[in-house]
């Protein structure tokens, strides 16, 4: 059935994928935790009234993100945090955005643990993010050669990991779950999973 399902998710290239990324960043609304918030990336499709709070790990990528935040009116400075360990208090947050984070944390687990205990109950997520292609597939095989070399020299990148099982056994629950597979050279379609949902 899982293989079924991926080997008929809908392949789309990368502005279609930007388009819905946009999309499904627009949808959060009051105080916003970003993880692994990069250079600021996100900045364009957080709706305007949205409070931002930013966590970056990278210190390089960090200042540049405390620049951009600043050129788009958010006045609060970055997080020096690992996902693994959100310098918030328990329920001080309305929603949370990761894209491109589940993928390359140390411990998803944790981390998803750690988004829970920040969100307020019912709090949204959005998440983005490479996942793994169903079992048996020559793509998986592909995905576990590759993953040692992008986990190294891409910021982390796990290609293989089941992000979609990873959320559901943290507890959170889908309202808008969209697989995709992405056009990509050389390794063709890389899956890719956009999930908007919330805590219990």
């Amino acid at each position: 059935m899982e293989q079924a399902k991926a080997a008929t998710s809908e392949l789309i290239d990368d502005d279609r994928l930007d388009d819905l990324e946009r999309e499904f960043v627009g949808r959060v609304r009051g105080r916003v935790l970003e993880i692994g918030a990069g250079e600021g990336e996100n900045f364009g499709a957080l709706h305007i009234d949205v409070e931002w709070i930013g966590l970056e790990p990278d210190a390089e990528r960090r200042a540049e993100l405390a620049k951009r935040a600043r050129e788009w009116g958010h006045r609060a400075e970055p997080l020096d945090a690992m996902a693994e360990a959100i310098p918030l208090p328990d329920r001080s947050v309305d929603a949370v955005v990761a894209t491109y984070v589940l993928c390359s944390v140390a411990d998803p687990a944790i981390a998803l643990a750690e988004v829970r205990r920040v969100l307020v109950p019912g709090g949204r997520v959005v998440f983005v993010d490479h996942v793994a292609a169903p079992p048996r597939t020559a793509k998986r095989v592909v995905q576990r050669i590759a993953t040692p070399f992008t986990a190294r020299f891409c910021h982390g990148c796990h290609w293989d990991r089941d992000t979609a099982r990873t959320l559901a056994d943290a507890g959170f629950i889908g309202d808008d779950v969209r697989p995709f597979r992405v056009r990509s050279m050389p390794f063709g379609p890389v899956p890719t999973l956009l999930f908007d949902g919330h805590a219990p």
